[in-house]
C-alpha cells in the first residue's frame, strides 16, 4: 500500500509528514518527507492545552479551534507531498498522557482530514494498549525493527523528541522500548522563558554554561528512573521536579547544561536497564541537532553515538513514516503494540480508519 505518516510530537514545532510504500511488515520504497511548522499563535495554543489538559472539556472553545487549526495544518502537510497514497495515518497531537490512569488523548479530527485529503485515514493508535494496560507508547520501534534488519545487533534507536525514548533490539529480534526520560521539551521550555527563543539553537546555550551537579542529582533522584521498563511519559512529567531542583537560581546558560545534562543522565540509566550493551546508539529526532545533547550522550554511554543518517535513515521523517507503516499494520489489523513495547499482555492491533 501507499501510505502517508503524520507526526506531530511532544516538541510542539509542528508536524511531519512522509510516504512510503510497505506490506506492514518491510518498506519497498521511500518517497517524498516534509516538515510544516506551527505557527506561534497555534504553539502556544497548544502548549497552553497541555497545562490544563487533565480537567478540560471536551467543548472548550480553545480546544475547539486548536483541533481543527492542527488538523487544517496536517492537510496541507498531505497536499504539501503531492504524492498519491491510499491511506493517512493520523497520530494527532498528544495533550494528556496518564496510563497508570488508563488514559491517552491526542486531539486531531479524523473525519475532517479525511474530507480534506479524500483518503481513508487510520488514527487513535494509543487507545487499545492503553484500555488494555499498557503504556500506549512507544509506538515505533516496530520501524526501528523494520529498518534494522540488516544492522548489526544488539542496537538501540534513541528518540530525543520533546519526550526521549529508546528501542533497544536483540540479536534474535527481541525488543524492549521505553521512554528514558526529558527530551528537548524542559529545556525548550527553559530556553523560552529566559531567551524567547522557540529552542536552543545548535546547543549555544547549553554549551556555553555547565552543569549545575547539585541541581542534576535531585532531578536524576525522580523515582522515574528506578522503574522497571516497559513505562512511559507525559510531556509535563518532570515539570513540578524541576521547578523545586533549584534551577531557578541558575543563569540561563547553566540551567541549559544542566537540563541537557538531565537528558543524557537519564537516558544512562536507561542503559542499565537493557538486556545487554547496543553495540552502537542511534540516535533520531530533533535532539540530534543539537550538539550539545550529542557531545552529552556520547560522554555517557558506552558504544558509538551517531545519528540514524549513518545508516541511511532520515531522522527528520522517521516517526512520519512509522505512522505510514502503522497505518498499514491497522488495515491489515496487524499489532501494533506488544508486551516488550509498551507491556501490553499480548501482541495487540489496535487504531481506527475512517473514510471520506
Amino acid at each position: 500500500m501507499r501510505a502517508i505518516g503524520l507526526m506531530s510530537g511532544t516538541s510542539l514545532d509542528g508536524v511531519d509528514a512522509a510516504f512510503l510504500e510497505t506490506d506492514g511488515e518491510t518498506v519497498t520504497a521511500f518517497g517524498p518527507a516534509r516538515t510544516l511548522p506551527y505557527d506561534d499563535a497555534l504553539r502556544a495554543d497548544l502548549r497552553g492545552l497541555l497545562d490544563r489538559a487533565d480537567g478540560l472539556d471536551q467543548a472548550d472553545p480553545a480546544l475547539l479551534s486548536a483541533t481543527a487549526r492542527l488538523t487544517e495544518r496536517h492537510a496541507d502537510a498531505v497536499a504539501a507531498l503531492a504524492t498519491p497514497a491510499d491511506i493517512v495515518g493520523f497520530h494527532g497531537q498528544t495533550i494528556l498522557h496518564r496510563p497508570d490512569r488508563r488514559r491517552t488523548w491526542q486531539i486531531g479530527d479524523a473525519a475532517l482530514l479525511a474530507r480534506r485529503t479524500g483518503l481513508p485515514v487510520a488514527h487513535d493508535f494509543r487507545v487499545a494498549d492503553v484500555a488494555a494496560g499498557g503504556e500506549g507508547a512507544p509506538l515505533a520501534p516496530v520501524m526501528h525493527d523494520v529498518l534494522s534488519r540488516d544492522l548489526e545487533r544488539p542496537i538501540a534507536v534513541l528518540n530525543i523528541g520533546g519526550v526521549a525514548n529508546v528501542t533497544w533490539i536483540g540479536g534474535d529480534g527481541a525488543l524492549l522500548a521505553f521512554d528514558t526520560g526529558p527530551g528537548n521539551a524542559l529545556l525548550d521550555d527553559w530556553t523560552a522563558k529566559n531567551t524567547g527563543a522557540a529552542f536552543d539553537r545548535d546547543g549555544k546555550l547549553a554549551g556555553s554554561g555547565r552543569p549545575d551537579q547539585t541541581v542534576l542529582g535531585r532531578l536524576l533522584a525522580d523515582p522515574y528512573f528506578d522503574r522497571p521498563p516497559p513505562k512511559s511519559l507525559d510531556r509535563l512529567q518532570f515539570v513540578r521536579a524541576v521547578a523545586a531542583s533549584g534551577i531557578a537560581g541558575l543563569t540561563p546558560a547553566d540551567g541549559a547544561a544542566t537540563l541537557v545534562a538531565f537528558t543524557a543522565g537519564a537516558v544512562l540509566r536507561a542503559a542499565d536497564l537493557l538486556p545487554l550493551p547496543p553495540r552502537r546508539w542511534l540516535v533520531t529526532g530533533g535532539g540530534r541537532h543539537n550538539p550539545a545533547i550529542m557531545r552529552a550522550l556520547a560522554r555517557a554511554l558506552s558504544g558509538s553515538v551517531e545519528p540514524v543518517e549513518s545508516v541511511g535513515w532520515n531522522g527528520d521523517a522517521l516517526e512520519a513514516q512509522c505512522f505510514a507503516l502503522l497505518a498499514v499494520r491497522v488495515a491489515r489489523r496487524m499489532p501494533l503494540t506488544f508486551p516488550g513495547t509498551t507491556g501490553a499482555p499480548r501482541p495487540l492491533s489496535g487504531g481506527a480508519i475512517i473514510r471520506p
